[in-house]
Order: C-alpha cells, then structure tokens, then sequence
C-alpha cells in the first residue's frame, strides 16, 4: 500500500508573495504594500513581486509540464475588496476566475485559501485583526469569493498559519503589521477563530457545488526520542501541551475538538456555547511543517534530532525528515481527520549556472527524506490526503525579502525569467509514480 490514486500532489504560494501588481486594476493596497519600510530586509516589497498577476497563464503551463495535479494559491483581500468591506472590484474577482479556468484546463485542482496574511490597509486602519468587527468584514469577503469561484473551486481553507499573523505581527512585530502587543494575543485569536467559524458556515451557505473545507495552522510537533511507547507518549504530550501560542491545541482543540485548549497563562478561554460555534465541520485538516522538534533529554542542549553540525535549510531550520510522519500520525490520531499537507518545503543557494540550468540536489534530497517518511505514515494506516510543496516557485519571503529561495521554479527577478529547477523536474517524476520512487 502506497500513496492513494487520488492523492493531491502539488505545490503551493500566496498572492502578497507572487503576484505583484499591487496597483493594478483597481486593487487596494494591503498592509505589507504600505508598512514594510524598515522592517523588511533591503526595505524590499510585494509591489512587483513574480509578477504572477500578469503571467499567470505562463505560470500554469509551468505547473501543467512538472505534472501537478493541485495547486494551492490565495486570494488577495484587498484585490477583491480594495477597502476590506464595500465594493468589489470586479477586475480583481475576474484575475481569479481566469486562473481557476486555466487551471482546469490544465486538469489541476484549485486549493483556495482565503487569508495569506495580506489584510487590506484599511481595515488595519480599523484595527484589523484587533476589532472584533472583522468576524463579520471576513464573513462578507468570504461570501464574494465564494460565490465567484465555488462552481470551479471544491477545496477551501480559511486561513494560512494563525500562529504567524497573529503571533510574529501582532505580538512579535517581525510581519506586518509589524506590531508588539502581548496583551492583545487573547483577543487576537478570539477574533481570528471566530472568523474561521463563521466563514466556515458562510463556505457551506453559499457554495454552488459541494465544497470540501479545512484550515491550514502550524504549530510545534514533537519527535520521540526513541520509538517506545514511553517515548511515544512523551512526544504526544508535548506536542499537545500548552504554553504559548505557537502550540498546536491552541489553535485546533476549540476549532477541531470543540474543547478548550489545555491551561495555560494567557490562553483563551471559551464558553461552552462559543466552543460550539467554533466547532464548525471540517472535512480536512491542512498542516504546514518544515521541520519537527525533538525530546530535550540529553543534557547536552541539543535536541534529541539535532546535534553539532547537523543540517540546516538557508533559513537556518533544522532538517529532520520524520516531520512528516509525526505531523500526519500524532494530527490525525487527536483530530480524526485526513491530513493535507499544505506546506512543506526548504530555502536553498539557488542560482543559474554556467550551463544555464537550476542545480539543486540537497532540495531534492530533502524532500525525497521527508516524502519517504509521508510514505511510512500512509503504510501504517494514518490518513493523508495530499501533499503541496513550498513553494511553486521562488517568491516575496514576507520580512525575508527576495533573499531566501523556496521555489521548484527559479525566477530571475530583473527580468522575470522562470527556469524549472531540477527539483522541479524530479518533483514530477514522484508525481508520475504516484510516489512509488520514493
């Protein structure tokens, strides 16, 4: 038993990230447009970007060629909906009824996620993800998108990391909004899980076909020690445990299991009748995961997964290929739902050679590591609908800049150039076997 015949192998992005056009066709400008001067390496902005906007029927033959069976993309808030609420700007919900169409012909599944983080600046002029007004402003987006794409689009997600958005940018101030305020993380994420519920129920209201639906946190997942039951069970609890807003049960157990996550100081506390609003069905969970963390047991103030020299990505994460198999086995076992594997992937020192191609081997690597251990969790039985790779193609890395390259596909930012690295063409290889190259 392998990967299942209907499994979604892709890659994914975010329109802040690719598209560019930040002014074009009548579109607003969004928070990390305006605020990212000095917060942002080389003050470097989305304003251009990969330019995806215009050549995104280049782009999708690029994904047709590597054999993509999904892609996972965003919806620009403020491309829609230029002042967050009101008028919608038809340019805008036209660009993405052009890519889902162009899409389908190319026979890839559309994965539309609402919230990539790109909130329209004038709702942060509101108070953005502060105001608890903005359950109702994303319910009313929500509706506009769904109603122009739903009779093409089936999966859906509502938000992309709320761990980031709201925890390294309002609380951390690394992202836009580029803010410091601890204080406000309870009402933060009450607000961002409410969103969730009633766009969730918004989804399922206007849907013109069957929409399937999840949601795409990240979170700390922990890997055993040693593969004991002791270690095992150690691993699940500190995966599970609460302390801070990066753990998975803050954000999942209200959403997922209709239960508060476990105590902690300055967790938010719902009410049982809030706790069944926020238990709205989903029919999936997505995960985003780069790396897994390990037990730290050892004394030697190494992880029990990492040690002197070990691997690291060009964003200096930890290569430990069992992210996979303990993120689909430990989700899965707690959430009873398949897993999506909405984001996985590594930054690279990425650059045109002399014989004009993309050589990039320790990308090729890593995945093929990571994949074989997405391969023991499906062998075992636990769930796992699909796997998209960060990211299609190099991009806006938020605060990062243009320094740091994810992408199966380089992209020459001077000229726009795209050239399929040879990640990309052995990304389609493991597609053509459904996997069983791995």
């Amino acid at each position: 038993m392998g990967f299942s015949k209907d499994f979604l192998w892709g890659a994914a992005t975010a329109s802040a990230q690719i598209e560019g056009a930040w002014n074009q066709d009548g579109k607003g400008p969004s928070i990390w447009d305006v605020l990212y001067p000095g917060h942002t390496r080389n003050n470097e902005h989305p304003h251009d970007a990969c330019d995806h906007y215009n050549r995104y029927k280049e782009d999708v033959a690029l994904m047709k060629e590597m054999g993509l069976k999904a892609y996972r993309f965003s919806v620009s808030w403020p491309r829609v909906m230029p002042n967050g609420v009101g008028d919608v700007n038809p340019k805008g919900l036209e660009f993405y009824k052009n890519l889902v169409a162009e899409l389908r012909a190319a026979n890839i599944e559309p994965i539309v996620t609402l919230y990539h983080w790109d909130l329209p600046y004038a709702l942060h002029l509101k108070g953005g993800w502060n105001n608890p007004e903005i359950v109702d402003w994303f319910a009313e987006y929500t509706k506009v998108v769904v109603e122009a794409l739903s009779d093409s689009v089936k999966y859906w997600l509502t938000f992309n990391e709320p761990q980031c958005f709201v925890g390294i940018s309002y609380v951390g101030g690394e992202h836009a909004p580029f803010q410091n305020e601890p204080l406000a993380l309870p009402n933060l994420t009450r607000n961002v899980l409410f969103a969730h519920a009633k766009a969730v129920k918004t989804i399922r209201k206007y849907a013109k076909t069957e929409p399937k639906v999840g949601y795409a946190p990240t979170g700390t997942i922990v890997e055993p020690a040693d593969e004991t039951p002791e270690g095992i069970e150690k691993a699940r609890q500190a995966t599970f445990a609460t302390g801070h807003s990066f753990t998975v049960s803050w954000w999942c157990d209200p959403v997922l299991l209709g239960k508060n996550a476990p105590p902690c100081t300055g967790c938010p506390v719902f009410t049982e009748e809030e706790l069944a609003e926020l238990n709205q069905p989903l029919d999936f969970l997505g995960y985003n995961v780069y790396q897994v963390a390990g037990m730290y047991e050892n004394g030697s103030g190494y992880a029990s997964n990492t040690w002197v020299g070990s691997p690291v990505t060009t964003m200096d994460w930890p290569v430990t290929p069992n992210a996979l198999y303990w993120t689909v086995r430990f989700l899965s076992e707690r959430y009873g739902k398949s897993i999506l594997i909405t984001e996985n992937g590594m930054a690279n020192t990425d650059w045109v050679m002399l014989d004009g191609a993309v050589h990039d081997p320790q990308r090729i690597d890593f995945v093929h590591r990571y994949l074989k251990t997405a391969k023991r969790a499906v062998e075992e039985g636990y769930p796992m609908m699909g796997y998209l790779y960060w990211s299609f193609m190099d991009n806006y890395e938020w605060a990062w800049g243009y320094g740091r390259r994810f992408g199966l596909v380089y992209v020459d930012y001077p000229t726009q150039k795209r050239i399929v690295k040879d990640s990309g063409h052995w990304y389609k290889t493991v597609i053509e076997s459904n996997g069983e190259n791995i």
